[in-house]
């Protein structure tokens, strides 16, 4: 039985070479088979349920046909001719092809279910095959089209884009979807978020405190890390990566990528070994070290060589050359994070020169936030603030302290700026000796080594401060509470 099953399927995908074909490649009787297989035995569908859809058929009965029975079976419903016949009897195309009598020829050709899961695969990869015409269709016509005015690169970022989709989850074609599926994924989000054991549902951070205000990091966030210089902004991003990298999701390893768009991957691997290893980069760098400093260093080292951390230096980045490595590196490695160190190192793309930075940079934000929609996991993207602040008596920044664009606040889920009251109240110091000096010095001592993390935008959730421990020599943030109880 299983032979003629298999002799069955050779003669399906038997074709004679000495032709080229230009139909679009399709196989009716395969998916006829494969239908008949599920209604004689319901259970053939488990084979092929979790890759193939309706839309992946080629004959729009057959699709229908094939969702009809999915959703029978989810329901715990019998699937088979008479059940069919009750949902579809009153449906045109169901009509137009025969009705009843399409089903009993569907039947009477069915396969074994042993053999369900093949015909499956074959249905899915002529169904790829017909979208990878379309691209190539498309990408020729477009080629060919307004070739005077096009920017070739959009024509290729296109196509990447289309065929990153097709390599993803097989469908280029995203389009709208059905509220009740929808609602299906967010209630199976609920249902695991109240299952949890603690209250982070998204990626941790590592920073015990600042997760429990955010909820940690989601998939399809935007999320701006800003502060003014010497507030820690990559010292945070740093140990964000590290901290992820260190972690398992289902037994999985966690793929961090991090754009040092203004240093350079060996000034980063520093500032991460002096976070692991808690000597200083400054240290590190010059060589001023004792024996025992450099076996901390070593034993660091090892441990970071099992980071998954992927760093790319490259100099003035584009939007489009972002989200291209990025696809690529999730389509061959996978991808949990992106990290941009910062927004507004970031090139512009366009051609116009009336176009100014603002402009651009709402493209770059944009363009950030497409990014981890597509790819569907976090962007992190620091940023720099304006100078107002150094103006104002009270140093923490505000929204509006974003700088050049007000569409950071915009298009960000999160907006987190850092501050440390300790670097503007170093430079405050009265002369020694003194009743203010007194008092300064008593500031101090409370602000030492102290960060705050401000969540002044959540779109998820309120705003909210975090106080966190930072060592400025190994430029390790930390959770408060544990620096001090170890103290």
């Amino acid at each position: 039985m299983v032979s003629d099953q298999s002799n069955k399927l050779t003669n399906l995908l038997s074709k004679d070479k000495s032709k080229i074909s230009r139909e679009a490649p399709m196989n009716i009787g395969a998916e006829q088979a494969l239908l008949g297989a599920i209604i004689s035995n319901n259970l053939a569908l488990e084979k092929v349920e979790n890759f193939l859809e309706p839309e992946h058929f080629s004959s729009k009965i057959n699709g229908l046909i094939f969702k009809t029975l999915k959703k029978l079976i989810s329901n715990d419903q019998i699937a088979d001719l008479n059940t069919l016949k009750v949902f579809l009897e009153n449906d045109p195309d169901f009509i137009s092809n025969g009705g009843i009598s399409y089903l009993l020829k569907i039947s009477e050709n069915s396969i074994s279910i042993i053999n369900s899961k093949q015909y499956g695969e074959l249905i899915f990869d002529l169904f790829i095959r017909r979208k990878l015409i379309d691209v190539g269709t498309d990408l020729i016509n477009d080629s060919y089209d307004d070739y005077e005015d096009q920017n070739s690169n959009i024509i290729i970022e296109k196509t990447e884009s289309d065929l990153y989709n097709l390599t993803n989850d097989g469908d280029s074609q995203k389009g709208p979807k059905q509220f009740d599926d929808i609602l299906s994924l967010t209630i199976d989000y609920a249902e695991k978020a109240y299952k949890k054991s603690d209250e982070v549902v998204g990626l941790k951070t590592g920073l015990n405190d600042f997760d429990k205000k955010i909820g940690g990091l989601h998939k399809s966030d935007l999320i701006i890390i800003a502060g003014r210089p010497s507030m820690g902004k990559t010292a945070f991003a740093t140990n964000i990566a590290s901290n992820i990298c260190n972690k398992k999701i289902n037994n999985k390893q966690t793929n961090v990528l991090f754009f040092s768009l203004e240093m350079s991957s060996e000034q980063l691997a520093t500032r991460i070994l002096s976070e692991i290893s808690q000597i200083s980069s400054e240290g590190i760098r010059t060589g001023n070290l004792s024996k025992t400093d450099f076996e901390k260093i070593i034993k660091a080292s090892e441990k970071l060589k099992e980071l998954s951390l992927f760093i790319d230096d490259s100099p003035a980045l584009t939007i489009s050359s972002i989200r291209t490595r990025s696809r690529r590196l999730k389509r061959k490695h996978g991808l949990d994070l992106i990290i941009i160190d910062y927004l507004q190192l970031i090139s512009g793309e366009s051609k116009n020169l009336n176009d100014n930075r603002v402009k651009e940079i709402s493209d770059i934000t944009r363009g950030l936030k497409a990014i981890a929609k597509e790819l569907n996991i976090p962007v992190i993207a620091l940023s720099q603030l304006s100078r107002k602040v150094e103006e104002r008596e009270e140093k923490r920044p505000q929204l509006a302290d974003l700088r050049e664009s007000g569409s950071i606040e915009q298009d960000a889920d999160l907006v987190v700026f850092l501050y440390r009251e300790e670097y503007y109240l170093a430079r405050t110091e009265p002369p020694e000796g003194t009743e203010k000096h007194v008092m300064w010095t008593s500031k101090m001592e409370k602000v030492h080594n102290i960060a705050e993390a401000i969540v002044a935008k959540h779109r998820h959730g309120p705003i909210s401060r975090v106080k966190l421990h930072f060592n400025s020599t190994n430029t390790k943030f930390s959770d408060l509470a544990d620096t001090l109880s170890a103290e």
